[in-house]
């Protein structure tokens, strides 16, 4: 990943409680979703637990712990006693982003968690009002550049989410300015634009695509570095004029640093094992989500060490904090 035209935000979804047998019951591993239940990375999280409990042969309960961006569950995981009754099913933001926004974390998740595998990799449909008047992404930059003071809006799920910093990274890449308008979720961001009341956003796929095809919204791009399958007409952003400019997110496994060694490689194979099944890659697919690439944990724990400093060196740059 190139650190200056190549971004990752990954991200999403919530884990399962697992009840282990030697001779006997013993106790069962909470695996937690940071997210209130119902939320896209709630629904995934729970296909992914009962496949993880198959393959497991133990018991996978989701228990979730929302709040504050989903950071407040993340770091009851990382401070939770590394005995390998606690994971975390988890998005890119809770882990890259949420340290260096949230005041007085004094948890350094990159060094308090550990990845176990990457479930999902998706990216995000950059979506306009179709009375915005623009049908290109050059087009869009070009509108951007004419308004002077009077800037464009773009919504988001709120300051330090997806599609906030996918925004960021755009405006970044094409040099331009938009305000930001944040609200309380992704539904009634992407509903205002749909309402005419913001001009555009940056949408995790499975909303976006049935309003795009009912001419509700105007797809422009995907941030990818290939083309949808749901939207084969909609160019990556690359395609549209911003080479290089990659903005993809994950959903991931951690346990606690410090679970033994052998639970991990437990974990590990049966959660590949789980991601591999059809079942789960059809319930990906539903939500607008890929297979993730196939790379051991040292390789994925070093993609996330670097994106970390990333987030922290732009997010200090852009001035972006908590609101």
């Amino acid at each position: 990943m190139s650190i200056t035209r190549r971004h990752l935000l990954h991200g999403t979804a919530g884990l399962p409680m697992l009840t282990h047998a030697a001779g006997a019951q013993s106790q069962a591993v909470t695996m937690v979703v940071p997210y209130a239940p119902g939320g896209g990375t709630d629904i995934v999280g729970r296909s992914f637990a009962q496949l993880l409990s198959r393959e497991l042969d133990r018991t996978v309960v989701v228990e979730n712990r929302s709040g504050a961006a989903g950071h407040i569950g993340t770091t009851s995981v990382a401070r939770a006693r590394a005995d390998g009754n606690t994971l975390l099913y988890a998005v890119s933001t809770h882990i890259v982003v949420n340290p260096h926004l949230q005041r007085g974390a004094g948890t350094e998740l990159v060094a308090t968690l550990m990845p176990v595998v990457q479930a999902t990799s998706y990216q995000y449909v950059l979506a306009v009002d179709p009375d915005l008047g623009v049908s290109s992404v050059q087009e869009l930059i070009a509108l951007a550049r004419s308004r002077g003071s009077s800037v464009l809006a773009y919504s988001s799920a709120g300051v330090g989410s997806n599609n906030h910093l996918a925004a960021v990274v755009f405006c970044d890449a094409a040099g331009i300015q938009m305000e930001h308008v944040p609200y309380r979720g992704s539904l009634p961001a992407l509903l205002d634009v749909v309402a005419h009341r913001v001009a555009l956003i940056f949408s995790s796929p499975a909303p976006v695509i049935p309003l795009a095809r009912e001419g509700k919204l105007r797809a422009l791009a995907v941030t990818g570095d290939h083309r949808m399958e749901a939207l084969p007409e909609v160019p990556t952003l690359s395609e549209a004029g911003l080479p290089g400019v990659t903005i993809t997110g994950w959903h991931a496994v951690f346990a606690p640093a410090g679970t033994p060694a052998n639970l991990l490689t437990q974990y590990e194979t049966a959660a590949r094992r789980a991601v591999a099944t059809d079942e789960f890659r059809r319930r990906i697919t539903l939500e607008g989500m890929e297979p993730p690439p196939d790379r051991p944990p040292a390789a994925f724990a070093a993609s996330i060490r670097e994106e970390t400093a990333y987030w922290g060196r732009k997010l200090g740059e852009m001035g972006i904090r908590m609101e």
